[in-house]
C-alpha cells in the first residue's frame, strides 16, 4: 500500500528493531497501535474526541500585540479543565494564521496562533533578558502543547527556548533553527543531542532516511521527504514505547507536511489527545481522516481545476497547456494564453503556498500569460529545485549536447516526462540544491547546481514576493535582513540574475504588484528574444566609461584596456556571426581610434552643435591627424581614420519626446529636478538631448552620459530624490527604443569595465521597484557587465541594482617595485658601506664619505621621514634633522640606522603593483604567468623556479590533458577540505592530501590561462546562455578559488561574517591599533576610533574590518547552530581587562545595503553597550551616550553612519576633481554632510526610517575620535590608487580635525592619525599596522614615482588616463593628510619635465596630460608644494601650450 518493496520494508524493519528492543529493556509497556490503550498518562493512544464549541481563538498581527493580557486571562479561566491549550508559533508563515484558525475552530482544543512578530516586544539583551512578550510568555505557561515552525530570527530562537521547558506535553518544532529543533518531544521521544553529537533524529530515523536517498549529497533531504510519507505506516509493525512516540511524531508532521485545512485540524487532534486531560477520552480509539496527499511535485494552471487539477510532469502539463481543448476553455472563460511560441519557461513554486491556496499563485501565471509568457508551473516542497532541473527539464542546448556526445544526462533524467524550457524562474530563492536547507551551508553544493545549469544554458531568475516583509516596508526600506539573503545571496552562488521582487504581504497575505511581475515577464522575454534571433540579425550596444569629463577619462576602466579590449570583442563578435561592418577585415581598424572618436562626440563644443554635426567633428578631427596635426590623437591618422567603417549614428530628442517615452510619473520627476534653465549636460543649443556613439554594422558604441554632478556637486548634499539628468535618461531610452520609433534598437547592452554609473542612481537600496531608476532605464535590457574579479562588493550594485549579469575579467600581472635612480643610488651605497662595516681596512675617510653620501641621498629622497635616525633610541625626541650629519652621531649609531634603512629598501624593492593593464579575453604570456606566480607565492618561490614551472605546465598541457584535469579536481577538493578545516586543526584530518607547492603553481598557470573564456561567456551571454557563477576576490588572498575568469562572480555569504580567520585577524590589529595609539599618547586609551567599513574590503577579508570593531568595542561574534553568525555578544570587563572602546562606524553605501545583518547586529551591540551596567571610565561608548541623552538628543547609541538611503559616495572626489573648494576644512564638513544618516534595526523603533539624519550623535563622534581606521584589501587599489580612500578616509580625518580644540603649544589643532592594514598578505600570525603618511610615501615610490610602474601604465590603453587620476588624488591627500614635498619634485620630473614622457603622454590623451600639469600647479597654489619659480614658470608654460591645444582641436 506503501508504494515501497518487500525488500525495502525488510531492511527498514530490521533497521528500525533494535530501536524497539531498546525501548524494551529500557522500559517495557504493552505495544501500541492506533487503537491500543495504553495507560501511562504519558504515553496516550490516539482516542476519539468529540467536538466541541469553543470561543473563537485569539490572534495577534504585530509585536504591539493585540491579545491583551486580560482577554488572555479571561479565555484561560473560562476552559473547562478537559480542554488542552495549544500554542502555535507560525513562524514566517504569518500568511497562514487564519487557516490554523479554521482549521481548529469545531475541536476541543484551545489554540492561540502567534507569528514570530508576536513573540518579542523589544530586543533581546542576552540568553535571559530576551525582551518576551508577556503576553507570549503567559500563553506558552499554560500550554499542554507547542506547535512551531520556520522560526528562525534568533533572537526569537532564545525567547522561545527559554519557555519551552515550561510545555510539558508534545512538543512540534518543525522546519525551525536548530537550537529549537532539538526541544522536539513527544513522550519518550526527543531529539536532544547525544554527548557531543548534534541535535537531531535519532539514530534509527536517520537510518531510515538513508534508505530513501538516491547515494547522492544533493538528494539526501529528498530522501527524507519520501521517508514522510511511509514511515508512520511502517512503525504500525514495529512495537514499544519509543517507536509509538516516534510515530506520533511522524505521523503529526506528516499532517502538517501535506498542510492544507483538513490535514492540520488531524494535526491538532493527535496533539489535543496526546495532551488530553480527559482519561476516559484518552483510552478511546482515535479515527484520524484520510490524509489528503498533495504530490510532492506537480504542475498546475488556473484553468485546470477539480480533483485532478495537477498534472505528474512539465510534458504532460505542456501537452495539456497547447492543446485544442485548453484553448477552447480559455476564450470561454475569457483568459488570456500566451501564443504557443512564446517563451516556456518553468516557474518553481512552493508546494506549501499551492496546498494553502494562495491566491498569489494563480495571480502570476495569469499575469505570466498575459505578458506572452508560457510558464511551466511547478510546485515543490522547496528542497528539491535541482532535481526538477535535472530530472525533468530539457533545453535545445542540453538536447544538442547529448546528440553531439558533449553532454551526458544523469541516470535519473526522464525523458519522458521532461520539458524543453528557454529559461528557469525560482520564487523559492536560497540555494538551487537544498533550498532552504541548503543554506546550512552555503556553496556546499554549487558544483551540482554548476553542472546542471551549465547543461541546461538557459538563463537563471529569481523572482518572489517578500514573505517577511510588507509592501510599504519594502519601498520604504528595501529588502532586508534574511530576506536579502534568501533572495540575492544565496542564488548568486549559482549564477542566478535578474532578481524581482514580486511584491510582499498586506496584512497577513502574500500580494502581487503587477507591475513588478511584468518586468519580470519583459526581463526574460529580453533574454529569450536574444537567443532567438540569430547572431547576425542581433543589435548590440556596448558602453564604455567617461566619467570625470575633461580629464581625458573616455574608454577608460579601472585595470582594463579599454581600447585593446573593444578591439578583442569586436573581432570576435564577427567571428560568432555578428554584423560588425568593415572593422574585422581593417587592418588599420583599432580600438584607439573608436575611443579616440568618441572622445570627440563627448566633447561640449561638438555636443552644442547637435546630432546633424558630429560626423562634421569626427571627419574634422581625421583629416587634422592625417595632416600631422600634434592637438590630434594620433591615432585617427590611420586610413580612415582607424574606424574600421564606423560611422555616428546620433539622435537630437526634444523634451516632449522624452517626456512621451518615460512616461507620466518618471518624466514629472525628471522635468522637476532639472529645469528648462538646468537641463543638465549632454545638451546642444537648440535645446535638444544628444545621445551619440559609432556604428559599425550592427554594433553601436557609446560613451556612458554623465551623472549630472560634475561641476555641482554640493547639489546631492541637499536633494535626496535627486534624478538622473534627462539626457542621461534619454540615452538609456532611445539606445532600448526600436529603429521603427527613431530609437538605436539596442536587444542587449554590454557595459566594458569597471564601473559605470546606472546601477548608482537614486532608488531602492536593494530590491528595484518603479521608481528605481537603474529598473526604469534597462528595462527589458539585457545588460552584459564586465567586470574587474577583484571587486566583488561594487559587482554587487552592479547585479543587483543593474540587473548585471557580470563577466569577471583578471587583474594585470604583479610587478615588483624594484629600486630606481636616487633609490638605486642608495642601494649602492648602502651596499658598500655594510659591506665594509667593522673591517679595519676601510679608510676613515672612505667611510665618512660614504656616511655624508647616505645622509644626502636620504636627505633628497625623504627617506628620513620613514627611517629616522635616533641617536637615542629610547627617546623619540633624539631624532636627527640636520642638513648635514653631525660628526657627534657614533658609528655604533650610524651603523643600526644603515642597518634600518637597508631593510626599509628592501621592503621598497618587494613591494607588488599591478604591471600595466588587463585586456578581455587575452591569455597571460609565460613572462606574466611567472610573475603571478612569484606574488601568490612570495619567498617560497623564486622567479626562475617559477619560469620553470610555467615551461613545464606547457609540456604537460600537450601530452597529458587527462591528469591536468585531475590535478585541478584534486585541488579544488584540497581547497574546500581546508576551508572548512580552518577553525580546526589541519586539513589532512579529513583524508585528503595536500598537493605540493608544484602542483598548486601547475593549477594556478592552469587557470590563469583560462582567461580566454572571458570573451567566451561575453559571447555566451549574448546568446541568452547561463554564465557560470565564481567568488570575486583577490588571487594574493583568496588563490585559485577566484579563477578562472570569465565568471558571473559574487560575494560572501553575510551571515558568516566575520570568518573565523578574519576574527583573528581582526583581534590582532584592534589590539595593535591600540597599542601604537597608547604608546604615542602616554598610555592612554583612546576615547573614539572611527573605523571604515567598505563593501569590498569586508568582503574580500570576509569580514576583518567588522572584527576590528568588534575588538575595539570589546564583543565577540556567537553562532547558531548552522554556523550562522547571529549576535555581537560584549565580552565582561573583568575578562576584556581594559576599557570599551567607542566606535564610530563608517559605512560605505555598499556595506550598507549590502550587509544590512550585519548593521543591525552592530546596532543592537551598541546600544546593549550604552545602556550596560558598567562604570563610564571604562565605557566609553555609555559615556558618551549618557553625555547625549543629558543634552536631549535621540538614540544616543547610533554609531553607524553613511549616505542618505539609497545614494552613494562622499562627493570629496567630486569637488576636488573640479578644484571648487576654498580650504581642507571644508572637505571635512562635506564628509560629515554626506555622512551624517543613521542607519540600524533601532532606527525604526520609535517609526523613524532607516537612515535618519542624526548631525548631533555624529558631531560628538567626531569630536571624541582620536584614531581613524582603514582596511586596504588589494594591491591593485592602494591608498594614492583610487579617489575614494582620500574622498572618505582622509575627509573623515579632516572632519574629526575640525573639531578638535587649538593645541597651545603648536597653535593648530590637535592630530588625528590614520592607522592603516593592508589586508592583502593573508599572513595570519602578524597584522602590519601603519600610520597614513607612512603608506602614502610606500605607495608613491612603488608607484607613481617608479619609471617601472609609468612605463607599463603608458604602454596600456587607458594608461595615460590612470596616472592622470593618480595626480588628482595626490591633491586630495595633501588636503586631508600630508603629501611630502618629495613626493610633488619627483612626480613633476617624472611626468610633466621630462619632455619624451611629456611627450607620450600629450599624444596618447591631452587631456590626462593637461591634468597633470594642472594638479601640479594647484598643489603648489594651494601651499601644498614648495617649489622654485623656474619649475612653475615651465610648468605654466606647459599648461598653457595643452590648453591652447585642446581648444584648437576642439
Amino acid at each position: 500500500k506503501s508504494g515501497i518493496s518487500k525488500r525495502l520494508f525488510t531492511t527498514l524493519v530490521l533497521v528500525l528493531l533494535p530501536y524497539s528492543i531498546h525501548s524494551f529493556v529500557v522500559k517495557p509497556v504493552k505495544q501500541t497501535s492506533l487503537t491500543s490503550t495504553a495507560r501511562n498518562p504519558r504515553l496516550r493512544p490516539y482516542s476519539r474526541l468529540c467536538a466541541s464549541t469553543l470561543p473563537p481563538p485569539s490572534t495577534t498581527t504585530n509585536k504591539k500585540n493585540h491579545l491583551n493580557e486580560e482577554t488572555r486571562r479571561e479565555k484561560t479561566n473560562s476552559n473547562d479543565d478537559d480542554t488542552p491549550n495549544i500554542v502555535l508559533v507560525a513562524g514566517f508563515e504569518s500568511f497562514n494564521r487564519d487557516l490554523y484558525v479554521e482549521a481548529a475552530s469545531d475541536l476541543p482544543v484551545h489554540l492561540t496562533v502567534f507569528a514570530d512578530t508576536d513573540i518579542r516586544i523589544g530586543p533581546a539583551v542576552s540568553e535571559k533578558e530576551t525582551g518576551i512578550n508577556p503576553v507570549f510568555a503567559k500563553a506558552l505557561e499554560n500550554a499542554d502543547a507547542f506547535i512551531g515552525s520556520l522560526i528562525f530570527d534568533y533572537d526569537d530562537v532564545l525567547a522561545v527556548k527559554s519557555l519551552l521547558e515550561r510545555v510539558t506535553g508534545p512538543r512540534l518544532i518543525f522546519e525551525s533553527a536548530t537550537e529549537l529543533m532539538e526541544y522536539n518531544s513527544v513522550g519518550t521521544f526527543n531529539m536532544k543531542s547525544s554527548g557531543d553529537g548534534p541535535a537531531g533524529p535519532p539514530p534509527a530515523v536517520k537510518a531510515i532516511i538513508s534508505k530513501f536517498s538516491s547515494g547522492k549529497e544533493e538528494d539526501k533531504i529528498t530522501g527524507y521527504l519520501k521517508m514522510l510519507k511511509v514511515g508512520p505506516e511502517l512503525l504500525k509493525f514495529v512495537p514499544g514505547e519509543k517507536a509509538g512516540d516516534l510515530r506520533t511524531w511522524l505521523e503529526s508532521y506528516r499532517y502538517w507536511n501535506q498542510g492544507g485545512k483538513n490535514n492540520v485540524r488531524a494535526m491538532m487532534q493527535i496533539v489535543a489527545q496526546r495532551c488530553s486531560k480527559n482519561e476516559e477520552q484518552s483510552v478511546q480509539p482515535l479515527v484520524l481522516p484520510e490524509l489528503e496527499v498533495t504530490p510532492d511535485i506537480g504542475v498546475l494552471h488556473p484553468l485546470k481545476t477539480g480533483p485532478n487539477r495537477f498534472f505528474d510532469s512539465p510534458a504532460s502539463f505542456v501537452k495539456w497547456r497547447l492543446s485544442a481543448d485548453t484553448a477552447s476553455k480559455a476564450d470561454t472563460l475569457k483568459f488570456k494564453l500566451a501564443p504557443s511560441d512564446s517563451p516556456k519557461v518553468a516557474i518553481l513554486l512552493y508546494r506549501k503556498h499551492v496546498i494553502t491556496e494562495q491566491r498569489y499563485i494563480n495571480d502570476l501565471i495569469t499575469m505570466l500569460e498575459g505578458q506572452g509568457i508560457l510558464p511551466i508551473p511547478i510546485f515543490i516542497n522547496g528542497v528539491e529545485a535541482h532535481t526538477i532541473v535535472r530530472d525533468l527539464l530539457t533545453s535545445t542546448h542540453e538536447i544538442k549536447g547529448v546528440a553531439d556526445g558533449k553532454i551526458v544526462r544523469d541516470s535519473s533524467y526522464q525523458s519522458s516526462k521532461a520539458a524543453r524550457v528557454d529559461a528557469i524562474v525560482s520564487t523559492i530563492g536560497f540555494p538551487l540544491v537544498g533550498g532552504p536547507a541548503g543554506s546550512m551551508e552555503a556553496g556546499r553544493n554549487v558544483h551540482v547546481a554548476e553542472t546542471l545549469l551549465r547543461n541546461m544554458n538557459v538563463p537563471y531568475f529569481i523572482a518572489s514576493p517578500l514573505l517577511l516583509q510588507s509592501i510599504p516596508q519594502w519601498k520604504k526600506d528595501g529588502v532586508l535582513g534574511l530576506q536579502s539573503v534568501v533572495l540575492y545571496s544565496l542564488p548568486e552562488l549559482d549564477g542566478a540574475i535578474d532578481t524581482v521582487v514580486l511584491g510582499g504581504l498586506v496584512g497577513d497575505k502574500i500580494a502581487l504588484v503587477p507591475e513588478r511581475v511584468r518586468k519580470l515577464a519583459s526581463r526574460v522575454s529580453g533574454w529569450v528574444s536574444l537567443r532567438r534571433t540569430p547572431p547576425k540579425d542581433r543589435r548590440i550596444a556596448i558602453s564604455i566609461y567617461g566619467f570625470p569629463p575633461n580629464v581625458g577619462a573616455v574608454g577608460t576602466a579601472a585595470l582594463l584596456d579599454v581600447p585593446g579590449s573593444l578591439d578583442a570583442l569586436l573581432r570576435r563578435l564577427d567571428k560568432e556571426g555578428y554584423d560588425v561592418g568593415s572593422y574585422a577585415t581593417d587592418a588599420d581598424a583599432s580600438g584607439e581610434s573608436l575611443v579616440a572618436a568618441l572622445a570627440t562626440l563627448s566633447e561640449s563644443g561638438v555636443i552644442a552643435k547637435g546630432a546633424d554635426r558630429m560626423q562634421d567633428a569626427v571627419d574634422a578631427k581625421i583629416e587634422r591627424a592625417q595632416e600631422g596635426d600634434p592637438n590630434v590623437a594620433e591615432t585617427l591618422s590611420k586610413p580612415g581614420g582607424g574606424l574600421g567603417g564606423a560611422r555616428v549614428r546620433a539622435i537630437d530628442v526634444t523634451r516632449d519626446e522624452l517626456e512621451k517615452t518615460l512616461g507620466r510619473y518618471m518624466s514629472k520627476k525628471v522635468l522637476r529636478a532639472w529645469s528648462e534653465k538646468e537641463r543638465g549636460p549632454g545638451v546642444s543649443s537648440k535645446g535638444d538631448f544628444v545621445v551619440s556613439g559609432l556604428e559599425i554594422g550592427n554594433v553601436w558604441i557609446t560613451v556612458q552620459p554623465l551623472l549630472g554632478v560634475e561641476g555641482d556637486p554640493m547639489r546631492l548634499l541637499f536633494e535626496r530624490d535627486l534624478t538622473p539628468h534627462p539626457q542621461y535618461c534619454a540615452a538609456y531610452e532611445w539606445t532600448r527604443k526600436d529603429e521603427v520609433d527613431g530609437g538605436i534598437g539596442a536587444q542587449a547592452v554590454i557595459h566594458l569595465g569597471m564601473h559605470g554609473t546606472v546601477e548608482w542612481l537614486p532608488g531602492q537600496p536593494l530590491g528595484n521597484d518603479r521608481q528605481s531608476w537603474s529598473d526604469e532605464l534597462l528595462g527589458d535590457l539585457p545588460n552584459i557587465y564586465v567586470y574587474a574579479v577583484n571587486n566583488p562588493s561594487e559587482s554587487i550594485l552592479a547585479k543587483r541594482r543593474g540587473y548585471g549579469t557580470l563577466v569577471s575579467y583578471n587583474v594585470p600581472p604583479y610587478g615588483r617595485a624594484g629600486l630606481y635612480l636616487e633609490l638605486a643610488t642608495l642601494n649602492e651605497l648602502v651596499t658598500e658601506y655594510r659591506s665594509g662595516m667593522g673591517t679595519e681596512t676601510e679608510a676613515d675617510a672612505v667611510r665618512k664619505q660614504l656616511r655624508e653620501s647616505i645622509w644626502s641621498q636620504c636627505q633628497r629622497s625623504g627617506l628620513l621621514c620613514d627611517v629616522p635616525l635616533q641617536t637615542d633610541p629610547n627617546d623619540v625626541t633624539s631624532v636627527v634633522t640636520d642638513s648635514d650629519l653631525p660628526d657627534t652621531v657614533s658609528t655604533e649609531c650610524f651603523d643600526m640606522w644603515v642597518g634600518e634603512l637597508s631593510n626599509y629598501l628592501v621592503e621598497l624593492q618587494d613591494r607588488l603593483f599591478s604591471s600595466g593593464l588587463h585586456t578581455l579575453g587575452s591569455s597571460p604570456t609565460d613572462e606574466n604567468l611567472a610573475s603571478y606566480l612569484q606574488a601568490y607565492f612570495g619567498d617560497r618561490l623564486t622567479i626562475e623556479e617559477a619560469a620553470k614551472i610555467v615551461t613545464e605546465w606547457h609540456k604537460s598541457v600537450q601530452s597529458s590533458r587527462a591528469d591536468s584535469m585531475n590535478l585541478i579536481s584534486s585541488f579544488l577538493a584540497w581547497i574546500d577540505s581546508f576551508d572548512k578545516s580552518k577553525d580546526s586543526s589541519s586539513s589532512m584530518a579529513h583524508g585528503v592530501q595536500a598537493p605540493s607547492l608544484h602542483d598548486d603553481a601547475s593549477l594556478i598557470v592552469s587557470l590563469l590561462s583560462q582567461s580566454t573564456e572571458e570573451l567566451d561567456s561575453v559571447i555566451n551571454a549574448l546568446d541568452g546562455g547561463y554564465v557560470p557563477a565564481l567568488p570575486g576576490g583577490d588571487l594574493l588572498r583568496d588563490g585559485p578559488a577566484v579563477l578562472p575568469t570569465g565568471r558571473n562572480i559574487h560575494a560572501l555569504d553575510p551571515y558568516r561574517m566575520p570568518s573565523a580567520g578574519a576574527w583573528a585577524r581582526g583581534q590582532l590589529a584592534a589590539n595593535e591599533i591600540l597599542k601604537q595609539h597608547r604608546a604615542a599618547n602616554n598610555g592612554e586609551y583612546p576615547e573614539t576610533i572611527a573605523v571604515t567599513l567598505w563593501g569590498l574590503d569586508a568582503i574580500k577579508t570576509r569580514g576583518e574590518s567588522v572584527a576590528i570593531v568588534l575588538a575595539l568595542v570589546g564583543a565577540e561574534p556567537v553562532k547558531e547552530g548552522t554556523g550562522r553568525i547571529v549576535r555581537f555578544d560584549l565580552v565582561p570587563l573583568e575578562e576584556l581587562s581594559r576599557p570599551r572602546i567607542d566606535v564610530l562606524a563608517s559605512l560605505s553605501g555598499i556595506f550598507r545595503d549590502s550587509f544590512a545583518n550585519i548593521v543591525d547586529l552592530l546596532d543592537d551591540m551598541f546600544e546593549r553597550a550604552a545602556s550596560a551596567d558598567e562604570p563610564v571610565s571604562m565605557n566609553f561608548i555609555k559615556k558618551h551616550a549618557v553625555n547625549l541623552e543629558e543634552d536631549g538628543v535621540e538614540r544616543p547609541a547610533a554609531r553607524l553612519f553613511s549616505n542618505p538611503p539609497g545614494d552613494y559616495g562622499s562627493m570629496v572626489n567630486e569637488i576636488v576633481g573640479t578644484g571648487d573648494w576654498d580650504d581642507p576644512d571644508s572637505l571635512g564638513e562635506t564628509w560629515k554632510g554626506r555622512n551624517s544618516f543613521s542607519y540600524g534595526r533601532s532606527e525604526s523603533k520609535d517609526g523613524s526610517p532607516s537612515g535618519t539624519a542624526r548631525p548631533e550623535v555624529l558631531d560628538l563622534l567626531l569630536k571624541t575620535t582620536d584614531r581613524v581606521v582603514q582596511e586596504i584589501d588589494s594591491v591593485e587599489y592602494g591608498m594614492t590608487d583610487i579617489q575614494e580612500y582620500y574622498a572618505n578616509t582622509g575627509a573623515l580625518k579632516k572632519a574629526a580635525e575640525n573639531r578638535k580644540q587649538v593645541d597651545p603649544k603648536t597653535g593648530k589643532k590637535k592630530r588625528v592619525n590614520v592607522s592603516v592594514i593592508e589586508a592583502f598578505g593573508g599572513d595570519s600570525n602578524s597584522v602590519p599596522v601603519r600610520e597614513v603618511e607612512d603608506v602614502l610615501r610606500l605607495e608613491y615610490r612603488s608607484k607613481l614615482l617608479n619609471p617601472k610602474w609609468r612605463d607599463a601604465m603608458l604602454d596600456s590603453g587607458g594608461g595615460a588616463y590612470e596616472i592622470s587620476q593618480r595626480m588628482t588624488a595626490m591633491v586630495g591627500w595633501a588636503a586631508t593628510a600630508d603629501v611630502d614635498n618629495f613626493v610633488f619634485d619627483q612626480a613633476a620630473d617624472r611626468y610633466a619635465l621630462d619632455e619624451e614622457i611629456a611627450r607620450k603622454l600629450q599624444k596618447s590623451n591631452p587631456e590626462a596630460f593637461k591634468n597633470v600639469v594642472r594638479r601640479l600647479l594647484e598643489a603648489a597654489g594651494r601651499g601644498m608644494w614648495s617649489t622654485d619659480d623656474e619649475t612653475l614658470d615651465k610648468l605654466r608654460d606647459l599648461y598653457s601650450d595643452a590648453d591652447d591645444l585642446i581648444e584648437k582641436g576642439t
